[in-house]
C-alpha cells in the first residue's frame, strides 16, 4: 500500500457502510425460507414477500434521493454516521416485529440508511483516492456488500437450525453490530478535502491532504498541487454553476447524468438481485429439495460472490471501465442463456400444496442451472458490481456531485425496488422466460457500452470536464482524447525541462 496506506484505512472504514447494504439485502433471501418466519407471517404469497423484500429499496430509493443535499450541507462524513443511526432505527423494528406491518416498516427505515450510506460512501471515497487507485478504492464498496451477502447467507444457515423465532430474529438484529461500528469509526475519520474547500475551510483540507497523501507533511509537493487543481476547481465551478438540481439537465452535464442513471440501471437489469434476494427459492425450484441444502447453496454463492470480486478490487484502475463493462455484460447473458435452453427443455413444471414452484428437473440439467447460477454471479462480480458504483461516483463536478449521484443512485435502487417487486411472480410464473429477458438485456447492453460510454480509468475527477466534452458517441471520440493526452505529455515534458 505505501503512501496510500491512509487513503485504504479510510476508505475500507466507509467501506462498512457497503456491509449493511449486503447484509440487509442477504439477510431475507433465506429467512423467507425458514419455517418459522413462514408460521409467523402467516405464509405470504409471491405478492406479499414482494412487499416485504421490496419495501428495503423503496426506502433506499427516497434516502438517495435526500443524500445529495444531506451530503453538501452536512458533508459526507457527517451524512454517514446519520445514516448509520437510521439504519440501526430499522434493523431494531424489523428485529422486533409483531406483525407484517412492523416488518415493512422497519425495512423502509432501514432501506432510508442504506440509501443514503449507497450514495455517499463512493462519493467520499472517490473523493479521498488519488486517480490511480480510485477505482480500487470505490470497488471496496461493492467488496464490502459481498462480504454483507456473505455473512448473511451463513448467519441465516446457521440460525435455521435454531427451533423457534429466535431462527430469524437473530440474524435482522446482528445487522446492528456493523453500524454501531461504522458510526463510532467515522468519528476518527477525516472530512472529504474537496467538501472542505468548497466550503472555505482550506486550510483544514491541506491537513487532510497531508495526511492522506504525505504522512502528515503539509509542506510536501504533492500536497500543494493536489490542493491548488482542488481550488481552481472549485472556483470554476462557482463561476459557472447555478448549485440546483436543474442544472442536471443543462448540457454538457445531462450527457453525464443520462450515464450515470443508465450505468446504475443496468446494473439492476443484470438480474443481480433476483439471485440475491431470491436464490434459496431458484435453489428449491431447480431440484435441491430441503432448506438445508437450498440455504447451504445460497451460502455457497456468497462465497463466490465476494471472492469473484477481488480481481476487480485488484486490477479495474488496468483493466478499464468499458471493456470490463462488457465482458462482462457478455458473460451474464451467456450464462443466462444456458439457464433458460436448460429449464426450458427439461422441467416439469408442478405446483405443491403452499402454491410454490416446483421444475421436476432431471439432476444434470438441475445441477447445469445452479452452476450457470454461480457462474453468472462471477461475471457480475468481476464488473458490473464495482463498476456500477465506481462510473458515477467519478464523472461529476465538484459543484453538483453529491446531487448528481443522488439521482443515479436513486435509479438504481428505483430498479432494485421494480425486480424485487415483481421477481417473485415471474419466477413462478414464467420460470426460465425470465432468464431469457435477462440475456436479451444484457446482449443489448454491450453495445450501449460500446458506443455511449468513455474510457475512465486513470483520470483526476477534474479531467472529466475534457472527457465528456466530446461527441456523445464514445466509440468515436477516442482519436479527440489521445490528442489531449499527448498535448498533457507534452506540456509536462517541456515543464521539467526548463
Amino acid at each position: 500500500m505505501g503512501k496510500n496506506t491512509q487513503v485504504y484505512l479510510v476508505g475500507g472504514i466507509s467501506a462498512l457502510g457497503g456491509l449493511l447494504f449486503g447484509y440487509d439485502t442477504g439477510v431475507m433471501s433465506s429467512i423467507l425460507e425458514m419455517e418459522y418466519w413462514k408460521e409467523y407471517f402467516h405464509h405470504p404469497g409471491s405478492i406479499g414477500v414482494g412487499v416485504i423484500v421490496s419495501l428495503l429499496t423503496a426506502g433506499c430509493f427516497v434516502g438517495s434521493i435526500c443524500a445529495g443535499w444531506l451530503a453538501d450541507r452536512y458533508s459526507r462524513k457527517i451524512t454517514i454516521m446519520m445514516a448509520c443511526v437510521v439504519f440501526t432505527l430499522g434493523a431494531s423494528i424489523q428485529c422486533g416485529s409483531r406483525n407484517r406491518a412492523m416488518l415493512i416498516c422497519g425495512r423502509f427505515i432501514a432501506g432510508l440508511g442504506v440509501g443514503v450510506l449507497s450514495m455517499t460512501v463512493p462519493v467520499f471515497q472517490s473523493e479521498i483516492a488519488p486517480p490511480e487507485i480510485r477505482g480500487r478504492l470505490v470497488s471496496l464498496q461493492q467488496w464490502a456488500i459481498t462480504w454483507g451477502l456473505l455473512i448473511a447467507f451463513w448467519i441465516d444457515y446457521g440460525c435455521h437450525f435454531i427451533k423457534s423465532d429466535a431462527s430469524w430474529r437473530i440474524p435482522i438484529g446482528i445487522q446492528i453490530v456493523p453500524a454501531a461500528i461504522l458510526f463510532f469509526s467515522m468519528i476518527f475519520m477525516p472530512f472529504s478535502p474537496r467538501w472542505l474547500i468548497d466550503h472555505d475551510r482550506t486550510e483544514e483540507a491541506r491537513k487532510v491532504l497531508a495526511r492522506l497523501r504525505a504522512n502528515g507533511d503539509i509542506s510536501a509537493p504533492e500536497v500543494i498541487k493536489e490542493l491548488e487543481e482542488i481550488k481552481e476547481a472549485v472556483r470554476i465551478d462557482r463561476e459557472t454553476a447555478v448549485r440546483s438540481y436543474s442544472e442536471l439537465l443543462r448540457v454538457p452535464i445531462r450527457r453525464r447524468v443520462v450515464l450515470g442513471v443508465l450505468i446504475q440501471a443496468l446494473q439492476q437489469l443484470t438480474g443481480i438481485n433476483v439471485i440475491m434476494y431470491y436464490a434459496a427459492s431458484i435453489f428449491k425450484q431447480s431440484g435441491l429439495t430441503g432448506d438445508n441444502s437450498s440455504l447451504l447453496a445460497q451460502g455457497i454463492n456468497g462465497v463466490v460472490n465476494m471472492l469473484a470480486t477481488i480481481p476487480a478490487i485488484l486490477w479495474v484502475d488496468r483493466w478499464g471501465r468499458r471493456k470490463t463493462l462488457m465482458f462482462g455484460a457478455l458473460g451474464c447473458g451467456v450464462t443466462y442463456f444456458i439457464q433458460a435452453v436448460a429449464t426450458g427443455a427439461t422441467q416439469n413444471k408442478t405446483y405443491d400444496e403452499n402454491g410454490d414452484v416446483n421444475l421436476n428437473m432431471p439432476k444434470g440439467p438441475s445441477y447445469l442451472v445452479i452452476v450457470m447460477m454461480y457462474l453468472f454471479v462471477v461475471s457480475f462480480a468481476m464488473s458490473w458490481g464495482p463498476i456500477g458504483w465506481i462510473y458515477p461516483s467519478e464523472i461529476f463536478p465538484m459543484r453538483i456531485r453529491s446531487k448528481a449521484n443522488s439521482i443515479t443512485t436513486a435509479s438504481n435502487w428505483l430498479f432494485n425496488f421494480i425486480i424485487g417487486l415483481v421477481a417473485p411472480i415471474l419466477i413462478k410464473r414464467i420460470t426460465w422466460g425470465l432468464d431469457l429477458i435477462f440475456t436479451v438485456i444484457m446482449f443489448i447492453t454491450v453495445f450501449i457500452i460500446f458506443f455511449f460510454f468513455p474510457e475512465t480509468k486513470g483520470r483526476s475527477l477534474e479531467d472529466m470536464e475534457v472527457i465528456f466534452s466530446g461527441s456523445v458517441w464514445a466509440n468515436k471520440d477516442k482519436k479527440r482524447i489521445e490528442e489531449y493526452d499527448d498535448t498533457i505529455k507534452h506540456n509536462i515534458v517541456e515543464k521539467s525541462s526548463v
